[in-house]
């Protein structure tokens, strides 16, 4: 036992190490080996969130508020009733349970109600986000193209400047930024003709729409790169974690 506790930071690496191995097995082919660590993460994750389910939104969300207790108080400990319990959060259990109905040929109409009542929720939840979201995005979309003064080409900078100064300095567009917000509003609009298919295009509407999709191209490049690079940083991460903090550090460190 006294072996194991001095080894176990070492054990707990080398496995870590063996389940990399194993998943990034995947590269090289379909194997087995891939096969049961894929399995394991995923046993894993269900039953982590199967805990986290309960204790970060159940607990909390449903059971603290039917019941009255302490919002703060942690999961399986005994809580104190500071305010009056809302029994009605009772009657969202046998609604949830419906959904377990869809397992039954006979009563499955009854797992409907509560994907009903989840559908409608979120339909409701996502207009209010959608807005929240793009209604900004929309509003600035709306930049200004032309410069209101011509004094310096570029935005000076506002380090240890006077309010009076900075105020004047927000409220002017340089050429630079109009510059910039021309190219941002071209870029839109082009963007938008592309997605115009309820009338014939002209000549015009059909070169805007082909520099729309180009620049749809680019915009989506930009996008499979930052995605390729937050691969390659995890990829880095355990190589590092192999390497270093494994190897180095642990079996050779020794």
């Amino acid at each position: 036992m006294q072996w194991f506790k001095e080894h176990y930071p070492l054990i707990k690496m080398t496995l870590g190490v063996i389940a990399t191995l194993g998943l990034y097995s995947m590269l090289y082919r379909e194997n087995r080996f891939y096969r049961f660590f894929e399995h394991l993460f995923l046993g894993l994750a269900s039953g982590w969130t199967m805990v986290a389910i309960w204790t970060e939104t159940l607990y909390s969300q449903w059971w603290g508020k039917m019941v009255g207790s302490n919002s703060e108080a942690v999961a399986g400990v005994a809580g104190h009733p500071l305010s009056m319990g809302y029994w009605l959060y009772a009657a969202l259990l046998p609604i949830g349970l419906m959904a377990y109905f869809v397992f039954n040929p006979k009563y499955s109409w009854m797992s409907r109600i509560p994907i009903g009542i989840i559908i409608g929720l979120y339909s409701g939840q996502q207009i209010q986000i959608w807005w929240n979201r793009f209604g900004p995005q929309i509003n600035n979309s709306l930049k200004p193209v032309f410069p209101t003064t011509w004094d310096s080409f570029v935005r000076p900078g506002t380090d240890g400047v006077s309010p009076e100064d900075l105020a004047r300095i927000s409220a002017n567009v340089y050429p630079s930024q109009a510059l910039s917000n021309a190219i941002f509003v071209a870029t839109l609009l082009c963007v938008l003709s592309y997605f115009l298919f309820s009338f014939a295009q002209t000549k015009f509407l059909h070169r805007t729409a082909l520099a729309g999709r180009w620049l749809l191209m680019i915009g989506f490049g930009a996008i499979f790169g930052s995605t390729v690079m937050m691969r390659t940083t995890l990829l880095i991460d355990r190589m590092y974690f192999v390497w270093i903090e494994w190897l180095k550090g642990g079996v050779l460190g020794r």
